[in-house]
Protein backbone atom coordinates (compact mmCIF):
# COMPACT_ATOMS: atom_id res chain seq x y z
CA UNK A 1 0.00 0.00 0.00
CA UNK A 2 3.03 2.27 0.49
CA UNK A 3 3.13 2.99 -3.26
CA UNK A 4 -0.13 4.95 -3.06
CA UNK A 5 -0.83 7.96 -0.83
CA UNK A 6 -3.44 7.73 1.91
CA UNK A 7 -6.01 9.99 0.23
CA UNK A 8 -5.54 8.31 -3.15
CA UNK A 9 -5.88 4.92 -1.51
CA UNK A 10 -9.20 5.98 0.01
CA UNK A 11 -10.53 7.00 -3.42
CA UNK A 12 -9.26 3.78 -4.94
CA UNK A 13 -11.01 1.71 -2.28
CA UNK A 14 -14.22 3.62 -2.97
CA UNK A 15 -14.25 2.98 -6.73
CA UNK A 16 -13.35 -0.68 -6.28
CA UNK A 17 -16.10 -1.10 -3.69
CA UNK A 18 -18.53 0.20 -6.32
CA UNK A 19 -17.15 -2.27 -8.87
CA UNK A 20 -17.68 -5.08 -6.41
CA UNK A 21 -21.24 -3.95 -5.62
CA UNK A 22 -21.96 -4.05 -9.36
CA UNK A 23 -20.57 -7.57 -9.63
CA UNK A 24 -17.50 -6.50 -11.60
CA UNK A 25 -14.94 -7.46 -8.97
CA UNK A 26 -14.51 -10.83 -7.33
CA UNK A 27 -15.29 -11.60 -3.70
CA UNK A 28 -12.99 -10.76 -0.84
CA UNK A 29 -11.84 -7.65 0.94
CA UNK A 30 -11.07 -4.75 -1.41
CA UNK A 31 -7.73 -4.22 0.31
CA UNK A 32 -6.71 -7.74 -0.72
CA UNK A 33 -7.49 -6.91 -4.35
CA UNK A 34 -5.35 -3.77 -4.06
CA UNK A 35 -2.50 -5.65 -2.39
CA UNK A 36 -2.59 -8.30 -5.12
CA UNK A 37 -2.50 -5.61 -7.82
CA UNK A 38 0.38 -3.74 -6.19
CA UNK A 39 2.38 -6.97 -6.01
CA UNK A 40 2.76 -6.51 -9.78
CA UNK A 41 4.26 -3.03 -9.41
CA UNK A 42 7.94 -4.10 -9.07
CA UNK A 43 7.63 -5.82 -12.47
CA UNK A 44 6.23 -2.71 -14.19
CA UNK A 45 8.79 -0.11 -15.37
CA UNK A 46 8.72 3.42 -14.03
CA UNK A 47 7.73 4.74 -17.46
CA UNK A 48 6.19 3.29 -20.59
CA UNK A 49 2.90 2.22 -22.11
CA UNK A 50 0.90 -0.40 -20.23
CA UNK A 51 -2.19 -2.39 -21.29
CA UNK A 52 -4.58 -4.03 -18.83
CA UNK A 53 -6.10 -6.86 -20.87
CA UNK A 54 -9.67 -7.63 -19.83
CA UNK A 55 -9.66 -4.94 -17.17
CA UNK A 56 -13.04 -5.90 -15.69
CA UNK A 57 -13.54 -4.04 -12.41
CA UNK A 58 -10.19 -2.26 -12.77
CA UNK A 59 -7.73 -4.65 -11.14
CA UNK A 60 -4.78 -4.61 -11.54
CA UNK A 61 -4.95 -1.64 -13.95
CA UNK A 62 -6.22 1.10 -11.65
CA UNK A 63 -3.91 0.40 -8.68
CA UNK A 64 -0.93 0.07 -11.02
CA UNK A 65 -1.80 3.34 -12.76
CA UNK A 66 -1.74 5.08 -9.38
CA UNK A 67 1.51 3.40 -8.36
CA UNK A 68 3.24 4.24 -11.67
CA UNK A 69 2.42 7.92 -12.34
CA UNK A 70 4.94 8.23 -15.19
CA UNK A 71 3.28 5.44 -17.22
CA UNK A 72 0.34 5.69 -19.58
CA UNK A 73 -2.32 2.99 -19.43
CA UNK A 74 -5.05 1.53 -21.60
CA UNK A 75 -7.81 -0.42 -19.85
CA UNK A 76 -9.33 -2.77 -22.43
CA UNK A 77 -12.52 -4.77 -21.93
CA UNK A 78 -15.13 -6.22 -24.24
CA UNK A 79 -18.06 -5.16 -22.04
CA UNK A 80 -19.44 -1.66 -22.52
CA UNK A 81 -21.00 -1.81 -19.06
CA UNK A 82 -17.64 -2.47 -17.43
CA UNK A 83 -15.99 0.20 -19.57
CA UNK A 84 -18.52 2.84 -18.47
CA UNK A 85 -17.77 2.02 -14.83
CA UNK A 86 -14.05 2.21 -15.57
CA UNK A 87 -14.45 5.60 -17.23
CA UNK A 88 -16.14 6.92 -14.10
CA UNK A 89 -13.40 5.41 -11.94
CA UNK A 90 -10.65 7.00 -14.04
CA UNK A 91 -12.31 10.40 -13.67
CA UNK A 92 -12.85 9.98 -9.93
CA UNK A 93 -9.20 9.03 -9.41
CA UNK A 94 -7.90 11.94 -11.49
CA UNK A 95 -6.25 9.67 -14.03
CA UNK A 96 -7.98 10.93 -17.19
CA UNK A 97 -4.84 12.55 -18.59
CA UNK A 98 -2.88 9.32 -18.89
CA UNK A 99 -5.32 6.42 -18.55
CA UNK A 100 -7.60 5.60 -21.49
CA UNK A 101 -10.38 3.03 -21.61
CA UNK A 102 -11.66 1.14 -24.62
CA UNK A 103 -14.61 -1.16 -25.15
CA UNK A 104 -13.45 -3.76 -27.66
CA UNK A 105 -12.57 -7.40 -27.98
CA UNK A 106 -8.85 -8.09 -27.79
CA UNK A 107 -9.01 -9.89 -31.15
CA UNK A 108 -10.23 -6.66 -32.76
CA UNK A 109 -8.10 -4.15 -30.85
CA UNK A 110 -4.99 -6.24 -31.48
CA UNK A 111 -5.30 -5.48 -35.20
CA UNK A 112 -5.56 -1.71 -34.69
CA UNK A 113 -2.42 -0.15 -36.17
CA UNK A 114 -2.38 2.47 -33.40
CA UNK A 115 -2.18 -0.25 -30.74
CA UNK A 116 -0.35 -3.16 -32.35
CA UNK A 117 3.25 -3.55 -31.22
CA UNK A 118 3.17 -0.37 -29.13
CA UNK A 119 3.01 -1.52 -25.50
CA UNK A 120 5.91 -2.09 -23.14
CA UNK A 121 3.87 -4.27 -20.77
CA UNK A 122 0.57 -6.15 -20.94
CA UNK A 123 -0.94 -7.27 -17.63
CA UNK A 124 -3.67 -9.91 -17.46
CA UNK A 125 -5.56 -11.16 -14.44
CA UNK A 126 -8.20 -13.86 -14.99
CA UNK A 127 -8.41 -13.11 -18.71
CA UNK A 128 -8.45 -16.70 -19.91
CA UNK A 129 -6.43 -19.86 -20.37
CA UNK A 130 -2.71 -19.43 -21.11
CA UNK A 131 -3.06 -20.00 -24.87
CA UNK A 132 -5.91 -17.48 -25.12
CA UNK A 133 -4.13 -14.88 -23.03
CA UNK A 134 -0.90 -15.26 -25.00
CA UNK A 135 -2.56 -14.99 -28.41
CA UNK A 136 -4.63 -11.97 -27.41
CA UNK A 137 -1.73 -10.19 -25.68
CA UNK A 138 1.23 -10.76 -28.02
CA UNK A 139 -0.01 -8.51 -30.87
CA UNK A 140 0.04 -5.49 -28.53
CA UNK A 141 3.63 -5.91 -27.36
CA UNK A 142 6.70 -4.29 -28.83
CA UNK A 143 9.73 -6.54 -29.23
CA UNK A 144 11.29 -6.80 -25.77
CA UNK A 145 7.99 -6.03 -24.06
CA UNK A 146 6.66 -8.12 -21.18
CA UNK A 147 3.45 -10.05 -20.67
CA UNK A 148 2.64 -10.42 -16.96
CA UNK A 149 -0.06 -12.93 -16.07
CA UNK A 150 -1.52 -13.88 -12.69
CA UNK A 151 -0.95 -17.58 -12.06
CA UNK A 152 -2.51 -20.07 -9.66
CA UNK A 153 -0.14 -21.32 -6.94
CA UNK A 154 2.25 -23.96 -8.25
CA UNK A 155 4.30 -26.71 -6.67
CA UNK A 156 8.11 -26.55 -6.87
CA UNK A 157 9.25 -27.88 -10.22
CA UNK A 158 5.94 -27.06 -11.93
CA UNK A 159 6.64 -23.39 -12.53
CA UNK A 160 5.47 -22.31 -15.96
CA UNK A 161 4.11 -25.77 -16.82
CA UNK A 162 0.90 -24.28 -18.25
CA UNK A 163 2.85 -22.37 -20.90
CA UNK A 164 3.91 -24.42 -23.91
CA UNK A 165 7.21 -23.20 -25.34
CA UNK A 166 6.45 -24.19 -28.94
CA UNK A 167 3.01 -22.62 -28.82
CA UNK A 168 4.45 -19.40 -27.42
CA UNK A 169 7.08 -19.25 -30.15
CA UNK A 170 4.33 -19.14 -32.78
CA UNK A 171 3.42 -15.76 -31.24
CA UNK A 172 7.00 -14.54 -30.80
CA UNK A 173 6.82 -15.06 -27.02
CA UNK A 174 9.25 -16.75 -24.66
CA UNK A 175 8.68 -17.73 -21.05
CA UNK A 176 11.13 -15.79 -18.92
CA UNK A 177 10.45 -16.33 -15.21
CA UNK A 178 7.95 -16.83 -12.42
CA UNK A 179 7.66 -14.26 -9.65
CA UNK A 180 6.21 -14.94 -6.22
CA UNK A 181 5.34 -11.56 -4.80
CA UNK A 182 3.30 -10.82 -1.67
CA UNK A 183 0.00 -12.60 -2.21
CA UNK A 184 0.54 -13.10 -5.94
CA UNK A 185 2.21 -15.50 -8.36
CA UNK A 186 3.00 -13.84 -11.68
CA UNK A 187 4.47 -15.41 -14.80
CA UNK A 188 6.59 -13.16 -17.00
CA UNK A 189 6.88 -13.73 -20.74
CA UNK A 190 8.88 -11.65 -23.20
CA UNK A 191 8.12 -10.69 -26.79
CA UNK A 192 11.26 -12.00 -28.45
CA UNK A 193 10.17 -11.21 -32.01
CA UNK A 194 7.23 -9.40 -33.62
CA UNK A 195 3.92 -11.21 -33.35
CA UNK A 196 3.10 -12.66 -36.80
CA UNK A 197 0.44 -10.82 -38.78
CA UNK A 198 -2.02 -13.74 -38.68
CA UNK A 199 -2.53 -13.27 -34.94
CA UNK A 200 -4.81 -12.69 -33.23
CA UNK A 201 -7.25 -14.88 -35.11
CA UNK A 202 -10.89 -13.73 -35.49
CA UNK A 203 -13.26 -13.27 -32.56
CA UNK A 204 -13.58 -16.36 -30.41
CA UNK A 205 -11.12 -18.48 -32.42
CA UNK A 206 -8.29 -18.33 -29.84
CA UNK A 207 -10.60 -19.89 -27.24
CA UNK A 208 -12.26 -22.40 -29.56
CA UNK A 209 -9.04 -23.59 -31.20
CA UNK A 210 -6.21 -22.75 -28.77
CA UNK A 211 -2.64 -22.94 -30.00
CA UNK A 212 -1.69 -25.12 -27.02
Amino acid sequence: MEEIGHDDLGRLRSVLERSRELGLLGPGDVDRHVEHALAWAPLVPGSGRILDLGSGGGVPGLPLAMARPQCTFLLLDGSRTRIEVLREAVATLGLAGRVDVRADRAEVAGRDADLRGTFDVVVARSFGRPAVTAECAAPFLRVGGALLVSEPPTEPGEEGARWDAEGLLQLGLRLRSLHRQEGATIVELRQASPCPAEYPRPNGRPAKRPLF
